[in-house]
């Protein structure tokens, strides 16, 4: 047997105010989007901006349904469409913020698990990696570099 040690990097920033301005921006689409969820259900609501290589910037918000699996989380929203609407286009950047309608959110929250697969899609597809940042409604800001921070052991096409 032999033993593997994974490791990742993250940059944690104290507050959006530290973030580039390019990010800022792109919180305040995702903010707004946030505020459009469609979450009647879970009382949490979820923004997601893209920022695409031809500096188009794409929103989604998570969706919600009775029939708790056709609901569909923000980030997949928002890629979805950069894929339908953008296809070949690279995404640069992602952000996400989410808060609950109950208590303030402080604490950042990354995407769930089925964002990262949906994500690594297309990062491994486009061959260069989609930087990350996720937040709460306020307080600390997580980037990530690559989304093989989030989802180090990734499945797709080439093993199928």
């Amino acid at each position: 047997m032999k033993e593997v040690k994974i490791e990742t990097t993250l940059y944690v920033f104290n507050s959006i105010e530290e973030v580039p301005n390019d990010v800022i921006n792109l919180m305040r689409q995702a903010a707004k989007a946030r505020k459009k969820a469609y979450a009647p259900y879970s009382k949490f609501n979820v923004g997601a901006a893209l920022l695409l290589e031809n500096g188009e910037v794409i929103t989604g918000n998570n969706q919600e349904n009775a029939s708790y699996p056709s609901g569909l989380c923000a980030e997949r929203t928002a890629i979805y469409y950069a894929g339908s609407q953008f296809p070949g286009i690279k995404i640069l950047k992602m952000v996400i913020t989410a808060g609950s309608q109950n208590t303030p959110t402080n604490s950042p929250i990354p995407p769930c698990g089925a964002c990262r697969q949906a994500i690594s899609e297309y990062e491994v597809n486009q061959k260069t990696p989609i930087e990350i940042y996720f937040m709460g409604e306020t307080g600390k800001v997580i980037k990530s570099n690559s989304l093989a921070n989030l989802l180090p052991l990734v499945f797709d096409k080439s093993v199928l």
